[in-house]
Order: C-alpha cells, then sequence, then structure tokens
C-alpha cells in the first residue's frame, strides 16, 4: 500500500524504468510537462492528482477498483490523530 507522496513517485518512477523511458518521454505521452514528471518522481505532495493518476496508469500501475473499496469514516471533530491509519 502507497503511504506517501515519496513512495507513489518511487512506484512511478520504478515503472518508468521498466518501460525503458525517460521522464520526457513519459511526460510527452501524459501529455504533461517534464518538470511535472519530475517533481512527481521526487515526491512533491502537492502534485496534481489527476496528472499523476494519468503518469500512474501510462507506465501500468493498476490503480484497482475504486468502487469496490472501502470507505474511511470521518474522524471525529474532537480527534487530532484522525487523520493517522488505525490499526487493529
Amino acid at each position: 500500500m502507497i503511504r506517501s507522496a515519496a513512495e507513489f513517485g518511487a512506484l512511478v518512477r520504478e515503472n518508468r524504468k521498466k518501460q525503458g523511458w525517460t521522464q520526457a518521454q513519459l511526460a510527452e505521452r501524459c501529455g504533461t510537462g517534464e518538470r511535472f514528471i519530475v517533481d512527481l518522481e521526487n515526491g512533491k505532495p502537492s502534485c496534481h492528482l489527476e496528472k499523476s493518476l494519468t503518469a500512474a496508469r501510462t507506465v501500468g500501475i493498476d490503480l484497482g477498483d475504486l468502487k469496490s473499496a472501502s470507505p474511511i469514516a470521518a474522524p471525529e471533530a474532537d480527534d487530532d490523530l484522525g487523520f493517522l491509519p488505525r490499526f487493529s
């Protein structure tokens, strides 16, 4: 499971290299700029989500079926740590 922008970027980089593509080639295939691919692979957390997902699909990352994913319950209003994952 991907838990950070850095992990997601590393996965995109790994799959891009498996394809034998440069960052410029991936950018061209995604219809975006090379700078975006550089930022994405370096784990920049503010990268545009739609472009990030396009890049992932382009290098063959299966994002799974989001329709079957279980929704995460919203944290309680007074729960300052609600953003952290809960382990059983």
